[in-house]
């Protein structure tokens, strides 16, 4: 695997600055671990699990939609989330992306990505870390969009420890 283009978090920024930093970060990791694979790359499985790595993917576009979006801004779903059957499958997203091309599940991240990233240069422009989400909780409480920072850093930090072992099964690279 070649060299990461990742850049580094600040070491001595701000709050809001460290904690962008860290999610793009840990955003640039996934895409790393995931680039230059073909459709049988991205769709192979390390049993017993049934994750891919496309499958990381598609679910993290999903979750970017979701938080940033729906949660945040209180927009419907972008597609192809939308009019995703989720009634049929909960797990739409992890099922579904063996079905994808390599090119659409990097653009579906892509577009996800840069979709929150507007979002949170708005929010954050408007309210600072403590404005609060559109949408709210199955408690009926609102979410800071500090929370929403640190929760997407835990989900890509914990999906990428997922891609650093599938990305190894499916070719034996590695990488920090």
């Amino acid at each position: 695997m070649s060299s990461p283009e990742r850049t580094d978090p600040p070491l001595a920024g701000d709050e809001a600055a460290t904690l962008l930093g860290f999610l793009e970060f840990h955003r640039e990791t996934l895409r790393w671990k995931t680039s230059g694979l073909d459709a049988e790359g991205l769709a192979r499985a390390l049993p017993p699990s049934d994750m891919t790595l496309g499958a990381l993917l598609k679910h993290l576009a999903s979750v970017e939609d979701y938080w940033f979006g729906q949660i945040l801004l209180g927009r419907q779903a972008s597609p192809p989330f939308g009019t995703a059957p989720w009634d049929v499958d909960p797990d739409w997203d992890w099922h579904s992306a063996a079905d994808d091309a390599p090119e659409t599940l990097h653009h579906l991240l892509a577009e996800a990505i840069a979709r929150s990233q507007e979002a949170t240069s708005t929010v954050l422009a408007a309210g600072g870390l403590d404005a609060l989400s559109a949408g709210r909780s199955r408690r009926g409480e609102q979410f800071s969009l500090r929370w929403i920072l640190v929760h997407m850093i835990e989900e890509y930090a914990r999906h990428n420890g997922h891609a650093d072992l599938l990305r190894q099964a499916v070719d034996g690279l590695v990488g920090e």
